[in-house]
């Protein structure tokens, strides 16, 4: 069962040996429950992702130049920080290291992290360097400009100290570590010894970058893309690139991503092996490479082989790369995949700030979103009716599943029969919901306003009641619309129902 590499796969250009092997599912499921166990430092370049989103309908007449109307704009942890973001959603405790500047985008980077619950105690500020901070401007659904805030040299020596004596002092706590080189000056020679010497024998995995790949000398691993790899080593041939790196750094292993084509990696016993791409449909391969070195490195710390921990990385970029913008996987993103090969139903269901993020792109381009929410506990053909009948007032259906807390202290202590997981899966699995994101009542208004659906719909029986988020609609001037159930039993008089019969 599962998405095992086929004996007749085709491998990219420039593997001379393919090596096959059989994949244990269950060794796999139960290295992904080890997962919350593990303690990681990913150290390196922080970046703060700023998304705008708009529309162009003129020209400037200033320049030929196209204009933004700007309607919505959202940040998002990028580089070093998005690491962190996707070992975090694995269920990894993490420590990140690493500097900002002293200014707002700093402050809005630490408070991403503080959100995420990623201890950023390691992390320095240097009051004479900016923080690193990437704006994508999106309009009509076409990312047409980036502007970068950075500065690319070397750290100060007084910061690269105190990132080592961070090391120094925090080495016990870290299972392993992954340095995360986008170039902007934090990954020195001196820190990677550091590392190096002080974690003596834990793994620790680099994305690295640059034409010069000798400062990651020591390392256990390191994950170049295919152009990486060839610009570094001087070859053209996967096998010779990765045999150059391990012989030359002292590795034990190589992983060079292949994008659409997969994973080709090289163990220092000389074994080789291709692993063909597991992805369906790409829509945005924007941090896929983050979310491959964070499974790798958190299947190897977990026990899994370098083979079995590069065929898991590969159908977590599968599934990255099937959602908008920098996103992470989750644990149960991976067992649902593993088990089931289309995983579209756990796809659906987001977190507050993925959705936030994906409605940008979105109403980018042109799409009219509708939103609801309810506690949706019994399923019964009035929530079908209600939700069908939402879906065609637009071209996005996105429903707010209440969590479990919030449906108690509107049901009562019995409630919900099914928690809030379990809601939103079958949820899921309705062709009418595009998307589910699982909130407590009392967010909705915020969550309304930051992605402002065109429209609310509620059921006919709330025409009389007040709606929670109605006025925030109203006042962008957004619809609210009501629907009816269609006469059915309400889950309440169901669930009434059977207790009944019970008695």
């Amino acid at each position: 069962m599962g998405l095992c590499p086929r004996a007749g796969s085709i491998p990219a250009p420039g593997i001379d040996f393919i090596m096959t092997a059989d994949i244990d599912i269950k060794r796999i499921y139960q290295s992904i429950q080890k997962f919350s166990t593990l303690s990681v430092l990913v150290i390196g370049d922080l970046i703060l992702d700023e998304y705008i989103y708009g529309d162009v309908e003129r020209v400037s007449p200033e320049a030929p130049v196209q204009v933004v109307d700007i309607k919505h704009k959202s940040n998002t942890l990028g580089g070093a920080a998005n690491v962190a973001y996707n070992l975090i959603n694995l269920g990894v405790k993490v420590y990140v290291s690493g500097i900002i500047g002293d200014d707002n985008n700093g402050n809005i980077l630490k408070n991403e992290l503080k959100k995420q619950n990623i201890n950023f105690e390691g992390v320095f500020i240097d009051p004479l360097r900016p923080t690193t901070k990437k704006t994508r401007i999106i309009a009509s659904g076409q990312h047409i400009l980036r502007l970068d805030y950075e500065l690319r040299k070397p750290i100060s020596l007084h910061t690269e100290k105190l990132i080592i004596q961070y090391i120094i002092d925090n080495s016990l706590k870290f299972d392993s570590v992954i340095i995360s080189d986008y170039a902007k000056g934090v990954v020195t020679n001196n820190i990677i010894s550091s590392l190096v010497d002080t974690l003596k024998g834990k793994p620790i995995f680099v994305d690295p970058k640059g034409k010069d790949f000798t400062k990651y000398k020591g390392a256990t691993a390191i994950t170049p893309n295919k152009k990486e790899a060839f610009t570094a080593s001087g070859a053209v041939n996967l096998n010779k690139a990765a045999n150059k790196f391990i012989k030359e750094l002292g590795l034990q292993t190589v992983f060079i991503t292949l994008g659409k084509d997969g994973i080709f990696l090289m163990e220092k016993n000389g074994k080789s092996a291709y692993i063909p791409a597991v992805t369906k449909e790409v829509y945005d391969v924007s941090g896929a490479g983050d979310t491959v070195i964070s499974i790798l490195c958190a299947s190897v710390s977990s026990g899994l082989s370098y083979y079995e921990s590069a065929f898991l990385a590969n159908i977590a970029a599968g599934i990255v790369v099937g959602k908008l913008g920098t996103a992470a996987v989750s644990k149960d993103e991976l067992i649902n995949t593993l088990f089931f090969e289309k995983s579209l139903i756990l796809h659906k269901i987001l977190k507050i700030s993925e959705l936030i993020q994906t409605v940008g792109h979105l109403k980018s381009q042109g799409k009219k979103i509708v939103f609801t929410n309810g506690c949706f506990d019994i399923i019964h053909p009035g929530h079908i009716h209600f939700l069908k009948e939402s879906k065609k007032l637009g071209d996005i259906l996105i429903v707010a599943i209440d969590d479990d807390q919030s449906v108690k202290n509107a049901k009562g202590k019995e409630r919900p029969i099914l928690n809030q997981y379990e809601r939103a899966q079958i949820i899921s699995s309705l062709d009418c919901v595009d998307y589910v994101i699982i909130s407590p009542i009392q967010e909705l208004p915020e969550i309304i306003e930051k992605i402002k659906p065109n429209i609310l719909t509620k059921g006919e029986d709330h025409k009389d009641k007040k709606i929670i988020g109605g006025n925030i609609v109203e006042k962008y001037g957004g619809d609210i619309t009501f629907i009816s159930f269609a006469n059915s039993n309400s889950s309440s008089q169901i669930i009434d129902k059977i207790i009944g019969n019970k008695m």
